[in-house]
């Protein structure tokens, strides 16, 4: 036993073993001293009888401190785990052999360890950095035993067309390796630097302890000499051995990834799931290299272990079952749905008909003219000719491919000719942020890269993966300086030589309704943006729930305000016409734009969000007769994308005279869930005012499930939280609203966590948002669960509150939010006036006094009340409240911070 005064570890688990060693660098019958950290003594002491072992390896230059969250945890009488973490030969507490042990000799001591061990199955590998290639490589050996697979940050293959890490080709450059590893304590200090947060002080100092003194980091220093940077060196045939043997391996894999991490960055994740595409990942945002010590991972170990529990433990446990983001991949071999139409379906037959020549698609300049349009047949040959030349250059089943495209005639073409070559779409658009957009396209990992110069010029800076291909044409130097390597119009034209260029006949694209078919990316009101994973089955029953719903039908002709819908237009047979806008900037529409758009083709559906709704009330002066007049002429407009209040509804409606105006409610991940006009929301307010409808009130009405959706509530605790699995419909009972629909989402992508939440109760959705029905059947959204405010005694949620608080005179937006600790936080109210205030604050003790009495009228207590001049929004939609961030300038302000800007 090694003395231990190491915080978080119990000195019980701390154990010496004297091993046999076989490997090849040691004199025959050495004898190897190794140090573990084992809580089976400790487990056999409270009576508890393993499920199996977790058998951890560390990389360099941690120890087998790393894991001690997993040793406590594996401890629990609800999962009894025995943990094992080593501390390999010259590392750690371990014996310093004093010889250069390259990775197969660490792959032999494993085993040799192990052995002495009397190791049984099932045994639950974990590795980290190099300790992950040790690891799988001792699995790959010992198939026998292995039941199940742990990644966290590591690699086990290296791009020959691409360099290692700047920081370990530092770490081996002769000049500074011996010093910057064993002379020093350099690399330690770097690597332990890596940690988001900090290490706390303590904990720094016992991941130092074992290598005091430069005669104790020969090992660190070797460890870095052996990573084979290329084909010649010694270790690179075991690398190889490992990498490719991971691709028969059929365990059940779990990889836990910090994306922040320097050195063993997406693109080794992404290498890794092609070689364990059954595996479920989850990525933490904001995490790094150091990722046992960023987050805490033994609670999704420990969930995935208990999910995966049967697998493990059966005596069929060595088969794979495949899955998509924690759930079972449905296995659709030879059970193909007749019923199924892939979204594109329609486009050969409105192509061949009479309306062939008819407008499909088409985009509106500035100036209110037409900039660009596509008839049916054009829409139909430029797809096809597109994904022919895409099929060339290596698009193909299962490619991702990032469209960075605004919405128009070449997002439309290259969105359909990608899902006809079954690639995955993913769209994440520039609404959300440098940053937000920044996280979501290196999290994708795409494999091409479509893009506008200006997406095309943030790659090259920001260093987003993916071959790059401009939308039009580029002079050679700035294909260069922007490492494009053709252009989707030259990839048209060289489809359009092929056999359907010249006439010949194209077999329609079968496409697995199963198969991934798009990543769309959350708006990140919530958190960092979630790309959330859509079968072709999925979109497909967007597309068919939004022509029942709403009936939508070929032939009808819309204006796609709201970039969700612009690209459904051809999918259900629409006339689709983008207004001259910035659709990733809702507010830029005009009445002007609008009217134009409509007036171009006679559109008699709009889709329009509610920020955009306000901007072009605010600019329905600019409008000409003849704009006014086609606006008259809509028939339905749909507002999605955050909620929208009757008094601007009603002023919609006045441009808008023959318009059913409608607000579907939804999200990204399942879109829509409800419907409700402006007259039921006015018949809903109504009941509520009457208090002649139980649990009407206290929210925003969003109305009914559309065609297909099921919904449900699960009640709120007296902590603000939503557990378990008690499903409820009953009126006037809050809870977090659950949806069941066939075109919601598969998965949060590479978030098996986060999926694994959502999906709490099985079979349905967690929106995350929480509300209650009426005894109409209506559905009242009271807001996020992650903005309920826990007061003393009560639960508070924010939306009722709200209301109420806007009806004053001179209230033009206000927000709830909770200060102070969980259970005894007080309800702040934030003012955004109108007219503006000049600064943020405390407001003036009569505004303060007349919200306070608006607050009580809606039944919440308020203790303090703040203006600001603009309440801050999400980018994407311009209009949801980031009560997250207001929270904490609240907290500032209350506190006696300097106020400055929320």
């Amino acid at each position: 036993m090694v003395a231990t005064n190491w915080p978080g570890v119990d000195p019980e688990w701390s154990r010496t073993i004297r091993v046999v060693s076989t490997s090849e660098v040691d004199a025959p019958g050495s004898v190897r001293r190794w140090h573990v950290l084992d809580n089976g003594a400790q487990l056999a002491r409270r009576g508890l009888t393993p499920l199996g072992t977790l058998l951890c390896v560390h990389g360099n230059p941690t120890w087998s401190y790393l894991w001690r969250t997993l040793l406590s945890a594996g401890g629990d009488a609800a999962h009894p785990w025995r943990v094992v973490a080593v501390d390999q030969l010259d590392m750690g507490y371990s014996e310093r052999t004093g010889t250069f042990r390259r990775l197969a000799d660490r792959i032999n001591d494993l085993g040799d360890l192990t052995d002495a061990l009397g190791l049984e199955g099932p045994v639950v590998t974990v590795g980290h950095d190099w300790g992950g290639v040790i690891s799988t490589g001792w699995a790959l050996e010992h198939p026998q035993l292995v039941r199940g697979v742990v990644l966290t940050n590591t690699a086990v293959h290296q791009p020959s067309d691409s360099p290692i890490p700047s920081a370990l080709r530092l770490a081996l450059h002769p000049a500074v390796h011996r010093w910057g590893t064993t002379t020093s304590d350099a690399f330690l200090r770097v690597t332990h630097s890596l940690a988001t947060p900090p290490l706390p002080a303590d904990v720094g100092r016992a991941f130092m302890a074992p290598y005091r003194g430069a005669g104790r980091r020969a090992g660190v220093g070797n460890f870095v000499a052996d990573i084979p940077a290329d084909a010649g060196h010694p270790s690179f045939p075991a690398l190889t051995r490992v990498a490719e043997g991971l691709r028969g391996l059929k365990a059940p894999v779990l990889m836990l990834w910090g994306p922040k991490d320097p050195i063993f960055s997406d693109r080794y994740l992404k290498d890794l799931i092609g070689r364990l595409p059954h595996a479920d990942v989850h990525r933490f945002e904001g995490a790094g290299h150091l990722l046992p010590e960023d987050r805490d991972i033994a609670t999704p170990v420990f969930d995935w272990l208990a999910v995966h529990g049967p697998v493990i433990s059966g005596d069929d446990s060595h088969v794979a079952v495949a899955t998509v983001g924690g759930e079972p991949v449905k296995d659709v071999s030879g059970e193909k749905d007749p019923a199924f139409r892939p979204l594109w379906d329609s486009l050969r037959e409105l192509a061949a008909g009479p309306g062939k020549h008819d407008i499909a698609v088409a985009e509106m300049s500035p100036d209110g003219s037409v900039s660009r349009a596509l008839s049916w047949q054009q829409l139909d040959r430029n797809i096809r000719d597109l994904a022919d030349g895409l099929r060339e250059v290596g698009v193909g089943s299962g490619s991702r491919v990032s469209l960075m495209v605004p919405p128009g005639t070449e997002l439309t073409v290259a969105l359909y000719a990608c899902l006809k070559l079954g690639a995955v779409v993913v769209v994440a658009d520039a609404g959300l942020g440098t940053k937000g957009m920044s996280r979501a396209v290196k999290g994708a990992t795409a494999d091409f890269l479509i893009g506008i110069d200006k997406a095309l010029a943030a790659a090259s800076v920001l260093g987003w993966p993916g071959r790059r291909i401009s939308v039009q044409d580029l002079p050679a130097t700035r294909r260069r300086i922007l490492g494009v390597e053709t252009s989707l119009a030259a990839l048209g034209r060289r489809g359009a030589t092929g056999d359907a260029g010249r006439g010949g006949e194209v077999p329609r694209t079968s496409v697995d309704p199963a198969a991934p078919a798009a990543v769309l990316f959350t708006s990140g009101s919530t958190g960092p943006a979630k790309g959330v994973l859509y079968t072709h089955g999925q979109l497909a029953a967007m597309r068919d729930t939004v022509a029942a719903t709403f009936g939508i039908r070929a032939g009808a002709r819309l204006v796609a305000g709201f970039a969700p819908f612009a690209l459904l237009g051809p999918a259900l047979g629409a006339v689709s016409v983008t207004p001259a806008m910035d659709v990733t900037a809702p507010r830029t529409l005009t009445a002007r734009a609008l009217a134009d758009a409509v007036a171009a083709i006679d559109a008699t559906v709009v889709f329009a969000s509610p920020a955009a709704l306000r901007n072009v009330i605010t600019t329905r002066d600019d409008l000409s007769g003849t704009g006014r007049i086609a606006l008259q002429n809509i028939e339905l407009l749909l507002s999605a994308g955050a909620p929208v209040p009757e008094p601007l509804l009603a002023q919609v409606q006045q441009l808008m005279p023959q318009a059913s105006l409608h607000t579907p409610y939804g999200m990204t991940e399942a879109l829509p869930v409800t419907d409700i006009s402006l007259e039921e929301i006015q018949a809903a307010e109504a009941d509520a005012a009457a208090g002649t409808v139980i649990g009407a009130g206290n929210g925003v009405c969003v109305g009914k499930p559309v065609h297909g959706a099921d919904l449900a509530v699960v009640p709120l605790a007296a902590d603000g939280t939503a557990t378990g699995s008690n499903r409820v419909t009953e009126a006037g009972v809050t809870g977090e609203i659950l949806v069941s629909a066939p075109h919601v989402k598969e998965a949060y992508d590479r978030l098996w966590l986060t999926q694994r939440e959502s999906a709490g109760v099985t079979g349905w959705h967690r929106t995350g948002d929480v509300g209650h029905f009426d005894a109409a059947g209506r559905l009242w959204v009271e807001g996020r669960l992650a903005h309920v405010v826990t007061a003393p005694g009560t639960v508070v949620t924010p939306v009722g509150a709200e209301q109420s608080i806007e009806r004053l005179d001179g209230v033009r937006v206000a927000a709830i939010a909770g200060v102070g600790p969980s259970g005894t936080q007080a309800v702040v109210a934030v003012v955004e006036t109108a007219p503006p205030v000049p600064k943020a604050g405390p407001a003036g003790p009569q505004l303060a006094g007349r919200v306070r009495r608006a607050a009580s009228e809606a039944g919440v207590d308020v203790s303090a009340v703040l203006v600001v001049p603009a309440q801050p929004t999400d980018i994407r939609h311009n209009a949801k409240i980031d009560r997250t961030r207001l929270a904490r300038w609240a907290s500032r302000v209350l506190a006696g911070g300097r106020p400055g800007k929320p």
